[in-house]
């Protein structure tokens, strides 16, 4: 049990991972028509961005949640992933793929550090 905030911040980094293979290796060309028909019943792009963001992180919900039978955990998992896209995408245009992982692993872990005690 002591450990757990490291599993979470393990199983996030993983559900991360399959969320993009399964969306960049099979459903590219559905995930591309469905951005756009998003886009179009938006009123902005921040609005579709944040919807982006928004059933990415019910992705990670739905991961993390059946990996660790834990809704709460599930969520935790998808709160603080949600909000450190956000703000990473905001404050930082882009980064490449190691120092990204390395960013969410880091603050993900500090997060669930926090929520689960030393």
């Amino acid at each position: 049990m002591q450990l757990l905030w490291f599993y979470v911040a393990i199983a996030l980094a993983i559900s991360d991972e399959v969320h993009s293979r399964l969306v960049w290796d099979y459903v590219r060309d559905f995930y591309i028509i469905f951005g756009g028909v998003v886009s179009s019943s938006l009123d902005s792009v921040m609005e579709a961005w944040i919807v982006h963001e928004a059933l990415e992180a019910l992705f990670h919900f739905i991961f993390v949640s059946c990996v660790f039978f834990s809704l709460k955990v599930g969520f935790l998992a998808a709160l603080i992933h949600f909000l450190l896209d956000v703000s990473h995408s905001i404050a930082i245009k882009h980064m490449p793929w190691l120092p990204h992982r390395a960013l969410h692993f880091v603050f993900e872990s500090l997060f669930f550090i926090a929520v689960f005690g030393l």
